[in-house]
């Protein structure tokens, strides 16, 4: 399965974004879950804990999460964070 960010994505959208995600989420059955970034822009740490979650609950269906088009900026605040797992997740 194959979802993509928007080109915002901060506090004020992430919650609905999960929302709207949540129903596709159950269909993973093991499949990979890649997470194309390449659209987002503008993003706050609301970014960093929607892919948290999507790992989370990826995982808790025996996939795993694949980012695909990180940008630099988003890998730089991960790294600050410790995030960087989100990676190899």
């Amino acid at each position: 399965m194959e979802l993509h960010l928007p080109a915002t994505l901060t506090h004020a959208q992430a919650t609905a974004q999960l929302a709207q995600w949540s129903a596709q989420l159950g269909s993973l059955q093991g499949d990979p879950l890649t997470l194309d970034c390449a659209d987002l822009q503008h993003f706050d740490s609301a970014a960093l804990a929607l892919l948290l979650e999507l790992g989370r609950r990826a995982r808790a269906q025996g996939s795993r999460l694949q980012l695909r088009a990180v940008p630099a900026r988003l890998h730089d605040l991960a790294v600050v964070y410790g995030l960087e797992s989100l990676w190899n997740t």
